[in-house]
């Protein structure tokens, strides 16, 4: 950054938003805004040009979606920081977001101070997530064992039949539900058995109640 002052590229395909947001940081002392973009395609090719030390990007965008624009803006150049500023509140696109590189994410709900305080942080090469968002990132990391996790022995076909068993559906039932032949499901049924070291169905549906699998 020359002389503390951040430079920052907006990409979102609402232009109302977009300038509105512009106008908004580029009156605010030590924010510089170089450029915006319209896509995602566009918001990779200013990146790429203008270098700018951030990148407020949409997740939303025509053309190339936010996510793969973010990371290719990282993959090319690892010193920019993303900030998603997005009406997305679905963990997958947060943690898609944070895979791909972005290092803040905020919802379009955010007031003045939180953006701004979320381009400063990331330029200075911290982390940054709302309340709400980091509050759901927390939950996530402490969050007891999931089902996957809870029989790791197990094939994803093998948890999906047992967690029918604990639900209590019977081998044919299982087999209409999956689009599975009879003898299908019965081997892995048998396989389930075998791999949990348990005698019967009972069994088995106690250990997966147990775990958490079907409730």
């Amino acid at each position: 950054m020359s002389d503390e002052t951040i430079r920052v590229l907006l990409a979102d395909d609402h232009p109302v938003y977009r300038d509105g947001l512009a106008a908004l940081l580029a009156s605010l002392p030590g924010i510089d805004v170089v450029g915006t973009a319209a896509d995602g395609r566009e918001a990779v090719a200013l990146a790429a040009d203008l270098q700018p030390d951030i990148v407020v990007m949409d997740v939303s965008m025509p053309e190339l979606d936010g996510i793969e624009a973010t990371r290719r803006v990282v993959a090319d150049s690892p010193h920019i920081g993303v900030v998603m500023l997005t009406m997305s509140e679905q963990d997958a696109t947060l943690f898609a977001a944070m895979r791909a590189g972005a290092r803040g994410y905020l919802l379009k709900g955010a007031n003045q101070a939180e953006i701004v305080r979320a381009i400063q942080a990331v330029a200075h090469g911290e982390a940054i997530f709302g309340p709400s968002i980091a509050r759901r990132v927390t939950e996530f990391f402490t969050a007891p064992p999931t089902e996957d996790s809870a029989f790791p022995q197990l094939t994803p076909r093998e948890l999906e039949i047992l967690t029918l068993i604990a639900a209590g559906r019977s081998n044919p039932q299982i087999a209409s539900e999956l689009f599975l032949s009879p003898k299908t499901v019965r081997n892995n049924v048998s396989n389930i058995f075998a791999k949990l070291h348990v005698a019967d169905r009972t069994e088995a549906i106690i250990r997966a109640r147990d775990a958490g699998l079907a409730r």
